[in-house]
Formats: structure tokens, sequence, C-alpha cells
């Protein structure tokens, strides 16, 4: 899982480095758009993280039949959410993108991106969807090589359809989605033909199934999806603050968030691959297991990620004249990575305790621990950096102190509950 979700972000930075080498109005206008792709990555996660839970605990308490139904249900309720929720946002585009601080030359650089990238998050959703499938029944070497694959192909399409090629002219902007429609779109043709091979599905049963089991499922799937929707919330709250401070330090914001999710690739794989298995301890009662997974998992969280962040610190010149052409996004890039990547030791000690607590029957307090972090921990010590120091300088500041304050918290109420043992679940509805 680490390697696919390595190459998946990958090819999302790959594909911010080459559009800023079209200029700071398109790297701008893409960053301008991460909140809103966020705010669809976090419905999605959201789902599938009630796909694994309840599926990964059906199989573990040995109800075969009821996950089939499950696997069925989700795929079909999650497509038609993402759907409705990709036409919604491009019906209120401008309004929002304005909100955002974005001026006439962004928004007309968002108008012929916006469609596309919605048509990718959508193909990407049901792949994602998919994938949540297979890990749910223990399965993670499939969906990282097709996480391989699909980055593989975006990568050879992006350089094609963004500047072009012989006599056939680049779709600039608009290039990048369109690469990501076409890798998404072949990945869930491969997925489709293995799902065919495979008994995880039922056709028959779901609208009892859905009766049955959709408390269970908005049981999780509800305090996950306002949990994962709460990251896109502050995103926006943050661009809107970095507008102030113009183009280049939007461009520069875009460029760390991308980086911030490939540095966390370890983190993003364990909260995939750990939650399922997590989930069969649940329904088999094996929480002496669960403790010995969760503190193991922490452990190398911390010290990759501070390993990780240091490294990266010290190469910042070098990691930002990478990534960005302008001398000033580099400028600004490498405050931010300083700043930044040390500081994910702790953010991803937040990111697994909130996710093992959703796999552990506990969405509400992993809901509550992520509202926690980001309006109790981030944003507030964002507007101190700002207010404080002035500048990306204080921002970057800001943001690593709020991390850093929502790991302390996530660690002290990861020993506070979730180390104490939990009653046996012999005989009870595991849902």
């Amino acid at each position: 899982m680490a390697i696919g979700v390595l190459s998946l972000l990958g090819f999302q930075l790959v594909d911010s480095a080459f559009i800023a080498r079209l200029g700071t109005a398109p790297l701008a206008a893409q960053s301008f758009t991460f909140p809103l792709s966020f705010l669809i990555i976090g419905v999605q996660v959201g789902m599938g993280i009630a796909i694994a839970a309840l599926i990964s605990r059906a199989l573990g308490a040995g109800e075969e039949q009821r996950a089939r139904r499950l696997g069925s249900l989700v795929l079909l309720l999650g497509a038609a959410a993402i759907a409705v929720l990709a036409v919604v946002l491009w019906l209120v585009q401008t309004p929002v993108f304005r909100l955002l601080g974005a001026d006439a030359s962004a928004l007309a650089e968002i108008a012929d991106y916006w469609g596309p990238q919605l048509l990718a998050s959508w193909v990407g959703a049901l792949v994602y969807f998919g994938y949540s499938l297979f890990r749910a029944h223990g399965d993670t070497t499939f969906p990282g090589t097709m996480m391989v694959l699909t980055s593989l192909v975006n990568l050879c399409l992006d350089p094609l359809l963004i500047f072009g090629i012989g006599p056939w002219p680049g779709l600039g902007l608009p290039g990048a989605a369109w690469a990501t429609v076409i890798a998404f779109a072949a990945g869930l043709v491969l997925l489709a033909r293995r799902l065919a091979s495979r008994n995880w599905l039922a056709g028959e049963g779901l609208s009892g199934e859905l009766r049955t089991s959709g408390g269970a499922f908005a049981g999780v799937a509800g305090p996950a999806m306002i949990g994962q929707l709460m990251p896109p919330l502050s995103a926006m709250l943050a661009v809107s603050v970095v507008a102030q401070l113009g183009q280049t330090a939007v461009a520069a914001w875009g460029l760390g968030s991308r980086l911030e999710t490939v540095s966390l690739m370890v983190v993003l794989a364990m909260t995939m691959s750990l939650p399922p298995w997590l989930g069969r301890c649940y329904g088999a009662g094996d929480w002496v297991q669960v403790q010995r997974l969760m503190r193991l998992a922490l452990r190398v969280v911390v010290i990759w990620q501070l390993g990780l962040g240091l490294v990266m610190a010290l190469l910042a010149p070098w990691i930002a004249g990478l990534l960005a052409g302008n001398p000033e996004i580099r400028g600004e890039l490498a405050i931010l990575i300083r700043f930044l990547l040390p500081s994910y030791a702790a953010l991803g000690v937040c990111m697994l305790v909130v996710s093992a607590g959703n796999a552990l029957g506990w969405p509400m307090r992993a809901m509550l621990m992520s509202a926690a972090r980001l309006f109790i921990c981030y944003l507030p010590c964002l507007w101190l950096g700002i207010t404080l120091v002035g500048g990306m300088t204080g921002l970057a500041a800001g943001a690593a102190l709020g991390n850093v304050l929502a790991g302390l918290l996530a660690w002290w109420w990861f020993n506070k509950v979730m180390s104490r043992p939990k009653r046996q679940y012999a005989g009870r509805n595991i849902s």
C-alpha cells in the first residue's frame, strides 16, 4: 500500500510540477480547486472507511453472505453519492471560488479545468471504493499494484496532453485533468474484471440488507465523512488567508499541499491497510491484538515521519527548485518545507488514531478528534503565526505548531481511552 500511495500521490505532485511550467496563473488556479477536490475525497474516504469497517467486522464474525451484500450496496450508493456531489460542485463553482479569493483571470483558468477534474474525481472515487472492498477482504497487493499502474499511465499522458507533441498542441491546464480521467478509467476497467472473478458481491437481498445495515453504515460513514470534510473546510479557510499574500503564495501553498500528501505516504498507507485488520480483531473480540498493533503502528509513524521530515527540511532549497520554476515560488515553498515537514510526525499520530477510532467502533470520538485537530489546534495556531510573525514564515510556523499540538492531543487520547481493554463482543451485533 505504501508503494501504491507513493505512486498515486507522486503523480499528483508531478501534475503540479508540470503545471508550474505553464506559469504562476495556472498553478494558482489549480491550487484554488484543491479544497473542493479534497471535499470529494473526504466523502469518498468516509464511505471507504465504512466499507472497510463493516465488511471486515462481518468477515471477522464469520458473516460472509452479509459481507457480500454490503459490498454491492456500498459500490452502488457510493457511485451515486459522488455523482450528485460532483454536479453540485459544478453548479456552484463561480461563487465558491470567488469566496476563496480567485480573481477574474483565475476564474477563467478554472472554468476550463474544473469540468474534467470533477469527472476525474468521480471515476477515481469508483476506483477507490473498489480498492476499499479489496482491502476489507485482506488483499492490499492488488490495490497497491493498480495505484502504480494508473500513476504510470497518468505520468505518461501528462506531458502529452498538457504541452502537446509535434503538430498537436497541448490542452494546457485541462490536459492534466484529462490525463487523470483516462488513467482512472483504465484502472476501473481492470478493477471490474478482477471483481468479476471474485465472489465478493451479491445481487440478491440488497434491499433487506439496506434496511438492516443502513443505520450501521450511516453510523460509521456519517461521522467519518464529517471528519474527512473538516480538512477541506480548514483548507478553504487557509487558502483564503494565503490569497491575501498574492498569487505566488497561493501557488507555493498548493505545491506544499501536494508535497504534504506525498511525504505522508506511509501514514496514508497505514490508515488504509490497518483498519481492516483492526476490524477483524474487533469482530473476533481480540482486544489485546488491537493494542499491540496500534502501539507498533504509532512507533513506526513517529520514527519514519520525523526522520523523513528532517532530511527534507535540510534539502528544502533543492526540493523547491525541482518543483517550482519561478524563483519567488521556490523561496516560499522552501519556507513551508522547513517548518512543516518535521511536524508531520505529530500529524501522522493524529491521523492514525482517528483512522483506528473509526475501525474500532468510535466514529464520533474520531470525528471529535478531527475537529479538535483543525479548529482547536491548526487554525488558531495559523492565525497566531500570521498575527505575531506575518508572511509565509508566520503561516508555516503556525501550521507546524498546530500539527504538533494535534499529535500530542491524539497521543493523550490513545493512552487515556484506546489503550483500555474493551469488553468482549461475543454475542453482540458487531455493527
